[in-house]
């Protein structure tokens, strides 16, 4: 790539060529139609330095830069063919004077003011030399022909007056061009700055947009979208630059009422606020808040602007907050009831027994006994449960390896009541320990629960899979089942009490799981495909603070 100074040079060699051409090849021309008009053979003679100089300084472009003497040379032989030019057309009557003009404009052009100067004076010291080489007698010059034209020479004030005028010309030239050269080039500079900071400012504005975590669109009057930053097509899993001039409302999918206040102008509020539901690309659903408003300018309004943010979160967060509080209130409740009903339930259930095997009873009264025993039992587990929720938690800590809860679970369950033929209980773990520090009891309640509720899902058989692996700061239990699923707004209300469906179970172990699992700061998430099965991954941090 030509830097500033070779791009100049290449300019000058090209002029220069062509200069020659037109002015050497017309003189020729001249030298055709009147042959006693100019020397013959000089003129050649110009005409092959002339290009020859072209193509040496053409070959020689590419050092320049390393090399500034070579511009310097190129500029004074510039001067010295002018000068031969001048000499071969009439010297102080040759019309052609101005010719100095060239090397000079082009010196300022290049050098700026000095070298124009520099070459205005060597031009002069060469006009100068020229002419009176033509008012010096012909006995004293060593070449005869240099007076060949005296006779018809004009007079010596004439020649002063002449001569005064070109040089003064000559230093004119090379301070106006010189002057105009440097206030291009300080323009230039100056433009280069502005255009600099300019560059500089639109990348900040751009780097401040992309950095957006919200999403932030900019329509036209039509709505077609100008700019969709990186976090809009973050958010819409969209790929970069492919919504650029599509409808907003169809990119958006803004619901039909936000479209309408898009195409009145919202000439109401002069702004729209809303949140709704958005399909992503890759199928995924997302709660997206949205704002929209006028671009105003002073001419008025050039398009809208639209920011957006992803909610799915913040949703997630306030309905685990809302669940949180129902969950406190109904263990408060649990304490209360456990402390009204555990004793005197412990009271009948003792009376029932001691009756039952004191008074004669037929065989129906021996069954109505056995209900009471039974619903009493079943009365008092809910009971259990209640406190086992609800009652400040006392911690056993301890490092323990999480692949043998996994596999212990397992083991009771392949030899539980509740496991069928049609059932099979798998583990998946991996050939390293898995370290844990925890109550080991807590978290053989929580697969305990997870897997349970897992095989009543599957009342015909299928696979249950228990594991546990490490992830980047975490440890994650799950717990998989072929069973009859969850449908999607089932889940939401999942680890609230009482929300069991199953007709054995207290209706806690979820709430209990969920309890233990906050405790410990994890999470517990739920993929389930109605009909298809259940995935229930329990992730714990790795260093877990446990919180009472």
């Amino acid at each position: 790539m030509q830097t500033d100074l070779r791009g100049k040079i290449g300019w000058l060699i090209a002029l220069r060529a062509v200069v020659s051409t037109l002015l050497l090849g017309g003189a020729t021309l001249a030298q055709m139609t009147a042959p006693d008009s100019f020397a013959e053979h000089p003129f050649f003679l110009l005409i092959a330095a002339t290009y020859g100089l072209t193509i040496l300084w053409a070959a020689t472009l590419r050092s320049v830069e390393q090399h500034r003497w070579m511009v310097d040379a190129q500029l004074a032989c510039d001067a010295i063919i002018v000068s031969a030019f001048i000499f071969l057309t009439g010297g102080v009557t040759s019309f052609f004077a101005s010719l100095y003009a060239l090397p000079i404009i082009a010196a300022s052009v290049i050098g700026f003011r000095r070298s124009g100067l520099l070459v205005a004076a060597f031009s002069a010291v060469l006009y100068l030399g020229i002419v009176g080489a033509q008012y010096v007698p012909a006995s004293m010059l060593p070449w005869p022909g240099l007076a060949a034209h005296a006779a018809s020479l004009p007079s010596r004030p004439a020649a002063q007056y002449v001569v005064l005028m070109n040089l003064f010309g000559f230093f004119v030239v090379a301070l106006l061009t010189g002057s105009m050269a440097e206030s291009a080039r300080k323009a230039g500079a100056r433009f280069e700055r502005a255009s600099s900071a300019l560059a500089d400012l639109q990348a900040l504005n751009q780097n401040v947009i992309d950095s957006l975590p919200s999403g932030l669109v900019t329509t036209d009057p039509g709505q077609l979208v100008i700019t969709f930053n990186h976090a809009a097509e973050r958010i819409c899993g969209v790929a970069e630059g492919a919504v650029v001039g599509r409808p907003v409302a169809e990119v958006l999918q803004l619901p039909t009422d936000v479209t309408d206040a898009l195409n009145r102008g919202l000439s109401r509020t002069g702004a729209q606020r809303l949140e709704y539901r958005f399909r992503r690309q890759d199928g995924r659903e997302i709660d997206i808040g949205l704002s929209a408003t006028h671009v105003d300018t002073p001419k008025g309004s050039a398009g809208f602007l639209i920011t957006f943010q992803d909610l799915t979160d913040i949703k997630k967060l306030e309905r685990d907050a809302r669940m949180q509080q129902r969950l406190a209130a109904v263990g408060e409740m649990a304490a209360g009831i456990a402390h009204e009903i555990r004793n005197p339930l412990a009271s009948m259930s003792g009376s029932i027994q001691i009756l039952r095997e004191e008074l004669p009873l037929s065989e129906e009264q021996e069954q109505l006994m056995d209900i009471v025993l039974r619903e009493s039992d079943r009365l008092n587990t809910t009971i259990r449960s209640f406190l086992d929720y609800a009652r400040p938690r006392r911690f056993a800590i301890a490092r323990f390896d999480l692949r043998r809860v996994v596999q212990d679970a397992a083991l009771l369950l392949r030899n539980s009541p509740d496991v069928r033929e049609s059932h099979s209980v798998d583990v998946l773990v991996p050939d390293e320990p898995v370290w844990f520090e925890a109550d080991e009891g807590q978290l053989k309640q929580i697969v305990w629960n997870l897997a349970t509720n897992g095989l009543r899902a599957m009342p015909e058989g299928g696979r249950l899979e228990l594991g546990v692996r490490e992830e980047a700061e975490a440890l994650v239990l799950t717990v998989r089942d072929e069973g009859i699923g969850i449908p999607p707004e089932q889940i939401e209300g999942l680890f609230q009490p009482f929300h069991g469906s199953f007709a054995k179970g207290s209706g806690l172990g979820l709430a209990i799981v969920h309890r233990i699992v906050t405790d410990y700061q994890g999470e517990v998430r739920v993929d389930s495909t109605p009909g298809l099965g259940t995935l229930f991954s329990v992730r714990l941090p790795a260093h877990a603070e446990v919180t009472t």
